[in-house]
């Protein structure tokens, strides 16, 4: 009976630690939706791509139309995930800003910032067919590094993305098939599996 106290004691001494030093808020439906958007954007970019006129001008429409709806994409995600975060903090009676969150967030968007200027510049030489893997690879450096402060499973979707993002530099125009599986399918397998894995059984 004793020995079964103690390792009771244990693990609720592991999990207060674990609350304490990881962001665990993150909803896998959040990632399900994210790549939903992510498919439904790349599909319409997909169907837009045969009206294009090339090269493409930065003041022509099809540019503008597809920085409008990667734009879109990323605000829809990041609002969806914010919702489902403070939805899943609440319900476990967790703060969702705290200094956890926050080197979570520090980790992750120093990279994503990074890469996103780096896409720019490419823009700007007109480098379009390295934006893609660009964004891949920047983003999955982003997940590797805030891994650490969150779910573990995390880090191996890094990895996932920045292989991707690795082969994509060696297939130089596939870029949307590229941007589609990681963002969209990626995400999606990813988030039915942590939704499947922590949320399910708590909701």
């Amino acid at each position: 009976m004793n020995s079964e106290k103690y390792l009771s004691q244990l693990h609720e001494i592991q999990n207060m630690m674990q609350k304490s030093s990881k962001f665990l808020s993150l909803s896998g439906l959040s990632g399900i939706l994210a790549g939903i958007y992510a498919l439904i954007g790349s599909g319409i970019v997909y169907f837009m791509q045969k009206e294009f006129v090339y090269p493409i001008r930065f003041d022509s429409w099809e540019f503008l139309s597809v920085v409008v709806i990667a734009v879109s994409i990323m605000l829809f995600s990041l609002v969806t995930g914010m919702f489902f975060s403070i939805r899943k903090a609440r319900k476990k009676q967790e703060l969702v800003w705290n200094k956890t969150s926050r080197l979570f967030l520090m980790n992750f968007m120093f990279p994503l910032i990074t890469g996103g200027l780096f896409a720019i510049i490419l823009v700007s030489k007109r480098e379009f067919g390295l934006i893609s893997p660009v964004t891949l690879l920047f983003y999955g450096i982003g997940l590797v590094n805030a891994s650490r402060y969150s779910f573990e499973t995390l880090r191996n979707l890094g990895f996932i993305f920045i292989i991707l993002g690795l082969l994509n530099t060696l297939f130089i125009g596939y870029g949307l098939y590229f941007w589609m599986f990681g963002f969209g399918v990626c995400h999606i397998i990813y988030g039915a599996f942590m939704y499947l894995k922590y949320d399910r059984k708590k909701l």
